[in-house]
């Protein structure tokens, strides 16, 4: 695998805000053109200062020797990270509920990695795990940026707070893992699978909070951020890709759930937020074919797969789909899981053989 890059990756994708910013409305386009300028911004910033090789973690402040190390920060809606600490390790609750649910996501997505993956934080090593609350002002978005987490406020009109599904919390920082294990490349079909690595984490960071089994669950990605005035239910449907949201202005949710219905486009890094549906939905068909939770098999044939090491930084839909056929006979054999893990990616018309 080649060295570990850093990525900026946000939770809403670019033609999103996009379609936003050329709203007649000056209260929906004004924060969506001040969205897309802040991650513009801090794109540009992550360009120009990273470096070949893992960025060194910053020290936790006051973090616990063992378990979880997290520090939540608070950018005062400003764009300077990572603000000022409000929250460390060991502190009692904060009176502002955005800091705590920050706090409590990180922590959902470090047991569910520790607990069911035996894996410690995001880079196996025990890394310390950051979030910055109230970045910058209506912001409408969250992100990854190779460090730590940072989510928006939202404008209000069309997103809430980014901290209130915690799903959101955990695919941001599955960035994080992606970035630590099989470092997918951020453009077309390497891009699309390391998004939807993130939605599957995501997921089942939410799932393994409210101990549901796949039958139980949504398999919505951002179920709670769409303001009340949005015709629509998430950002994405992991079980019905294209569902999510049909809206005047929003538009309708563009996301495949097999390959007939593929999109080739520039845009949004090769369409990383739109064709992860494909992926998405094959492994929604194979955890609810399994049934019971989907963190147990599912769940593992994917994380396997992450970091097996097998696939370099640049697979297919069609290379993953064949790791993760390689990854469910290594850990189950020739039985139920691989009978229907190959059912799923067949079905999104991937082949996998």
């Amino acid at each position: 695998m080649e060295a570990t890059r850093p990525v900026f990756c946000t939770i809403v994708p670019p033609h999103v805000l996009d379609r936003l910013a050329r709203s007649e409305d000056p209260a929906l386009a004004g924060p969506a053109r001040r969205t897309l300028e802040a991650d513009a911004a801090q794109r540009t910033h992550r360009r120009l200062t990273t470096v070949l090789g893992a960025p060194p973690a910053r020290t936790a402040p006051g973090a616990a020797e063992g378990g979880a190390r997290r520090t939540v920060f608070d950018a005062g809606n400003r764009r300077e990270l990572p603000g000022r600490v409000v929250r460390r390790e060991g502190d009692q609750p904060h009176q502002d509920a955005t800091v705590n649910r920050a706090h409590n996501g990180l922590g959902a997505t470090f047991d569910l990695l520790l607990q069911v993956f035996g894996r410690d934080s995001v880079d196996g090593n025990g890394l310390p795990l950051h979030a910055t609350v109230h970045f910058d002002r209506d912001y409408g978005n969250a992100f990854w940026d190779g460090e730590q987490m940072v989510f928006g406020d939202g404008d209000g009109e069309i997103f809430l707070d980014f901290t209130l599904p915690v799903d959101v919390i955990g695919h941001e920082l599955a960035h994080g893992l992606t970035q630590y294990t099989a470092n997918y490349t951020y453009f077309g079909q390497p891009g699309a699978l390391n998004e939807s690595v993130s939605d599957v984490i995501g997921s089942l960071v939410k799932q393994y909070v409210n101990d549901q089994t796949a039958g139980e669950a949504d398999w919505l990605i951002g179920a709670g951020l769409l303001a009340e005035r949005v015709t629509g239910v998430a950002l994405r449907s992991m079980k019905a890709p294209g569902t999510a949201y049909d809206d005047d202005v929003l538009g309708k949710d563009p996301q495949p759930a097999t390959m007939d219905d593929y999109v080739t486009t520039g845009r949004d890094n090769g369409g990383v937020h739109i064709n992860s549906g494909i992926p998405n939905h094959a492994f929604y068909l194979l955890a609810t074919a399994l049934g019971g939770r989907a963190w147990e098999r599912a769940g593992q044939i994917w994380y396997d797969t992450l970091t097996a090491g097998t696939l370099t930084v640049t697979p297919t839909f069609a290379d993953f789909a064949r790791a993760t056929a390689a990854a469910a006979r290594t850990r189950f054999g020739e039985g139920e899981e691989l009978e229907s893990l190959l059912k799923a990616w067949e079905r999104v018309g991937v082949p996998a053989h």
